[in-house]
């Protein structure tokens, strides 16, 4: 389990977090959501360790973040950020063989191409493996950098805005492979969106920030509401359903 704890972060006399405290399940999904500036992608950065917090610490597996090696860190802990770019020419297997590098360092085994290989083919890029990643559409390469991370072979995944400009159909792509990488391998899957309603359809669990608080972290089914949601986003809500699930509308007067 991941466990934040008392984490403040401040640019200067702007506070960012405020005493956050928040446990994220093992083998569950959780959506970080809130307007912007709410502090997700802040809070999500310390829990990566790509940023450091004024105050507090945050705990995996019961062990402060900060006592990790980044070599054994890497084995815990995969990150995939917004925006990614490789300044080399590389093919999609290339990319994927990245995911291997804490546990090879470059020295590629049998079990490495392995797991390289079933990670190409889990996230169905089969026919496009030898393909260079600057070639690629916006759903192919999310999903090429994706493989990467399943070849990481990680408990922990976390994502800042994994369906950043993407359109619906690999939007909604995406995410039904995130909820397999929970369902299927035991993922604890952490993500930053933007979108309440791919929050509402594929996450077990949402933690709503405002003004660098945390205001509600309960499942999915009991923050999807309309004087809830209202509270978070500062705007109307309509709440209907289709199905099991729960569909969000909004409008602003």
């Amino acid at each position: 389990m991941i466990e934040v704890k008392h984490i403040s972060k401040k640019y200067n006399d702007r506070v960012v977090l405020d005493d956050i405290s928040v446990q994220f399940p093992k083998g569950k999904v959780t959506s970080l959501v809130g307007s912007n500036g709410a502090g997700k992608s802040t809070l999500l950065s310390i829990v990566s360790r790509l940023l450091t917090p004024d105050n507090g610490l945050v705990l995996v597996n019961g062990k402060p973040l900060t006592d990790y090696k980044n070599k054994v860190l890497a084995r815990h802990l995969s990150v995939l950020k917004q925006f990614n770019h490789i300044g080399m020419k590389l093919t999609v297997q290339e990319l994927v063989a990245f995911g291997r590098f804490p546990y090879s360092e470059n020295r590629l085994n049998v079990d490495d191409q392995k797991i390289i290989a079933n990670s190409i083919r889990y996230l169905d890029l089969e026919n496009i493996a030898d393909s260079f990643i600057d070639e690629l559409s916006g759903g192919q390469k999310q999903r090429a950098y994706l493989a990467m991370v399943v070849a990481q072979d990680t408990e922990y995944i976390l994502l800042d805005e994994p369906l950043n400009n993407l359109d619906m159909k690999h939007s909604v792509q995406i995410m039904k492979i995130l909820r397999r990488l929970a369902d299927e391998l035991g993922k604890t899957i952490i993500m930053v969106l933007h979108d309440i309603n791919f929050a509402s359809h594929y996450s077990d669990y949402i933690v709503a920030l405002k003004d660098g608080k945390i205001k509600y972290h309960d499942r999915t089914e009991n923050i999807i509401e309309e004087n809830i949601l209202k509270d978070v986003f500062d705007i109307d809500f309509v709440i209907s359903n289709s199905g099991s699930k729960k569909v969000c509308n909004y409008f602003n007067h």
